[in-house]
């Protein structure tokens, strides 16, 4: 047995132990910003079911609440209305989930392995066992080697590995990615559209992911849901029937079934701001 799934099989058994298996329920959440005359509902009411294990892109134009229902997940903060539970438990910021946000967020002092040292810190992990607890997430998201670098001598690109490889570093069976490659190049922006896709299918652990984009929506997902504008409902909710695994990244973007889902769910979007 590889080392890879020797890791997962002994993440998956501590997570079956304590019943930790990444599953969402969003019930009847609604959310409200301010009071008085500066009061505005960004929010809901939603309600949705996220299984282990899957991958839900939520998309929708600006303002619409998706960032809002990603931080009630994440357990920054608590829903208006309603209830979240991650796991069948509240979300405990930190613990239940991990997070990746639009900016890497990295602690520019340290170098690439003392961000990602620091997160093992926190989750948990020996201080004897971080170094290979380290180059394996580090190899995970293609930056072997790259430890002893300083932040501001990689690209934006890699900084953003370096903030996935800090998220992965918690055991979580959850992980929740707001608008992760916003500011990245086209280019750099599919690489890591395909690193984030693969380590899904290797990890197997449940993601929630924001976007403004339908091209990313689709290619990421396996299930979609649209909100509409401000406050944010549900306007589309569909499965992804695409190949996520064994299929060549160009070739599946290329592919008609992925043309028609890309047109289906951007003019879902569309409809869904307009209304």
């Amino acid at each position: 047995m590889s080392s890879k799934t020797e890791s997962r099989t002994e993440s998956d058994s501590r997570r079956a132990e304590v019943g930790v298996d990444g599953s969402i329920r969003i019930d009847n959440v609604s959310h409200i910003y301010g009071k008085g005359t500066d009061r505005v509902t960004a929010l809901g009411p939603v309600d949705l079911t996220v299984p282990p294990g899957e991958f839900l892109v939520l998309v929708g134009a600006s303002g619409c609440g998706k960032s809002t229902l990603l931080r009630l997940i994440a357990g920054f903060e608590d829903a208006t209305e309603g209830s979240v539970q991650v796991s069948g438990t509240s979300p405990t910021p930190g613990v239940t989930s991990g997070v990746v946000f639009q900016q890497p967020r990295l602690f520019p002092w340290k170098s690439v392995g003392g961000n990602v040292d620091l997160a093992l810190k926190y989750a948990g992990v020996p201080k004897s066992a971080r170094a290979g607890r380290r180059a394996q997430l580090l190899e995970r998201v293609g930056l072997e080697g790259t430890q002893d670098r300083k932040i501001w001598e990689i690209s934006g690109g890699q900084q953003q590995r370096v903030a996935i490889a800090r998220a992965l570093a918690a055991e979580t069976s959850l992980l929740l990615l707001d608008e992760p490659f916003a500011a990245l190049d086209a280019l750099t922006r599919e690489r890591l559209q395909e690193d984030v896709r693969q380590v899904s299918s290797e990890l197997g652990r449940t993601n929630v992911f924001v976007t403004h984009s339908a091209d990313e929506a689709v290619f990421l997902g396996s299930r979609i849901v649209v909100l509409t504008k401000r406050p944010g409902q549900v306007a589309l909710d569909i499965g992804v029937d695409l190949p996520r695994t064994g299929v060549d990244a160009d070739e599946l973007r290329g592919s008609p079934e992925f043309a028609a889902l890309r047109a289906e769910v951007g003019q879902a979007v569309k409809s869904a701001a307009a209304a």
